[in-house]
């Protein structure tokens, strides 16, 4: 096996660390969007997160993502059980959306499993542009995108 030079003598080491502490991914996954802004020249990253909390401050929604160099990205939506049905969802995703386009997005984009939410996308106006059936087994991930007119 070859061995991988690195400044100074360390030499790394392959390991399987699937319990890593997700603090130490956001700091590696904070250097892979530093070397993102610099390659693009656009520094304009930012968390968008929308939370629904119940009267003893337990969250029972939310939706959470960026939005970065005219895009936005929906990684998680997510409502509580007993508060499905009510309009919460739509709430939290026109929230959402009302942020991405006050910072310019254009784009908004969007994943979610067949057995998971795709009618809701569809119904607020996010357009299909991607389907991958057997992921996971006998389902699909589908892919979502919507656009916001520029204004003017």
């Amino acid at each position: 096996m070859a061995t991988i030079g690195m400044a100074g003598s360390e030499v790394p080491r392959l390991l399987a660390e699937h319990d890593r502490p997700s603090a130490e991914l956001d700091a590696i996954e904070e250097q892979l969007n530093s070397d993102n802004r610099r390659l693009t020249r656009r520094g304009d990253d930012r968390g968008l997160v929308f939370t629904l909390r119940g009267e003893t401050g337990r969250a029972v929604g939310v939706a959470a993502g960026y939005s970065w160099a005219g895009i936005a990205e929906l990684k998680l939506m997510w409502v509580d059980d007993a508060c499905r049905g009510l309009g919460y969802g739509k709430n939290l995703l026109d929230a959402f959306v009302a942020e991405a386009a006050g910072r310019g997005v254009r784009r908004i984009w969007v994943s979610t499993h067949d057995f998971q939410a795709p009618g809701f996308y569809e119904k607020a106006g996010f357009e299909r542009m991607a389907e991958f059936a057997g992921w996971p087994e006998g389902h699909s991930n589908i892919i979502f995108c919507k656009t916001i007119a520029a204004e003017g």
